[in-house]
């Protein structure tokens, strides 16, 4: 198949996704209609967990999906959508006392977990930020300015550079930094780290503040600095304070993704010594991230340097951001090996991973393609941005090689 054949598909598999199985399960099964907003959990079998507790992390990715998608394509529906999304959060996950917005809720829409992850913070940036591009709310950006401003305030390490995890609901320093139980209860990381930048890369697109400017290419020094390898370019996951790697893991999801966005944001600077020299390294990162693509099939998710362990399965969010990474450096070398391998990854997420009957993606698939179905269809962490955004950035980005 020819190079504009495998972009023609992209396009042809970018908006089929987006039109037959991502948005209309967001807009047809996701919807709390009982207790507001959004479901919690919904399990592979379309079942509700009516007793799981409502993430800030999907509830933010739920706003800026619908906030991007209406951007595209101009549904009515979608901006209401937004507006649902927008009003949950604003009313229940806002501490109007502290400022800022807290992890989890209850059912009913009461704090569960009040601590302030900076990585949800930063998720809230970023939606809030996508939000305020489609409404005339003035108010909007003044939000994400204030979140902003938040967590420079109480995350930004002013003597060892970086972003400090988490903080207590009144911003103080806290016990448990994880993320999730499964993360490593370090002061700083890379996943942190990676979605504070593309939130300040999206902030900066609406708001083109000196400092905002100053802090996002700082971001790109720590990633170069601290946070990319520079023997074998995968990304260091967990560090303390001094900036010291204290785990052998390393994600080959996180690799791409990184990779691309890391670009997205020297692109926004326009610093053009920044760009040339992030180009390069967006290239070393992909490159050590195909690593992970099992048999010429998908993407999988993590490896250990110590050789302790492999995840010999493919979740939902790497092979999306696994398309928009290969597609961003064949945009930047010319090389069609690396569109080869956006185009190989979209046909076996077309064939295993989304979902014909119910729609939406499966979380995980075994080497075979088979669902792991003990894993949610949606949740605290199953949402709609990865898969979503993957699509948008296909067809911006596929537009720019029409001929």
């Amino acid at each position: 198949m020819k190079e504009q054949q495998k972009l023609e598909y992209l396009v042809e598999f970018a908006n089929k996704q987006l039109s037959h199985f991502i948005m209309p399960f967001w807009r047809r099964d996701a919807v709390d209609h009982k207790q507001g907003g959004f479901y919690a959990h919904i399990n592979h079998d379309m079942t509700i967990d009516h007793k799981a507790v409502k993430g800030l992390v999907l509830n933010s990715r739920i706003l800026w999906t619908f906030s991007a998608v209406y951007k595209k394509f101009k549904n009515k529906q979608d901006k209401e959508f937004a507006e649902r999304a927008y009003h949950y959060i604003s009313t229940h996950f806002f501490d109007q006392q502290n400022g800022g917005y807290f992890w989890s809720l209850t059912p009913e829409g009461s704090p569960a977990e009040t601590k302030k992850q900076i990585y949800a913070q930063a998720f809230t940036l970023y939606a809030l930020s996508e939000y305020s591009k489609i409404t005339n709310a003035p108010g909007i950006l003044n939000e994400a300015i204030e979140t902003f401003h938040l967590i420079e305030k109480n995350s930004f390490d002013t003597q060892k550079n970086g972003y400090v995890e988490a903080c207590t609901q009144e911003w103080e320093e806290i016990d448990d930094l994880r993320l999730s139980p499964k993360d490593m209860n370090e002061k700083k990381s890379m996943n942190t780290h990676l979605h504070v930048l593309e939130a300040y890369t999206n902030l900066y697109t609406v708001w083109k503040d000196p400092a905002l400017k100053k802090q996002l290419e700082n971001l790109i020094e720590v990633f170069l600095k601290h946070i990319i390898n520079p023997q074998d370019f995968h990304l260091e996951l967990f560090f303390d304070e001094d900036w010291n790697t204290k785990s052998t893991l390393f994600s080959y999801g996180h690799d791409i993704e990184s990779s691309w966005l890391l670009h997205e944001a020297a692109l926004v600077t326009e610093n053009k010594d920044l760009i040339e020299t992030v180009e390069k390294v967006s290239i070393q990162i992909a490159d050590a991230a195909k690593l992970g693509i099992y048999q010429n099939k998908a993407l999988l998710y993590e490896d250990d340097r110590a050789g302790k362990h492999k995840d010999h399965e493919f979740e939902w969010w790497a092979q999306a951001e696994a398309v928009v990474g290969f597609l961003n450096a064949f945009e930047i070398t010319g090389n069609i090996n690396y569109l080869e391998h956006a185009f190989s990854i979209a046909k076996f997420i077309e064939e295993y991973i989304a979902d014909k009957k119910n729609g939406e993606w499966f979380f995980r698939v075994d080497l075979k393609g088979n669902p792991i179905t003990s894993h949610e269809k949606a949740g605290f962490w199953k949402c709609p941005y990865h898969n979503a955004r993957a699509c948008l950035e296909i067809l911006h980005r596929v537009n720019v090689h029409k001929p």
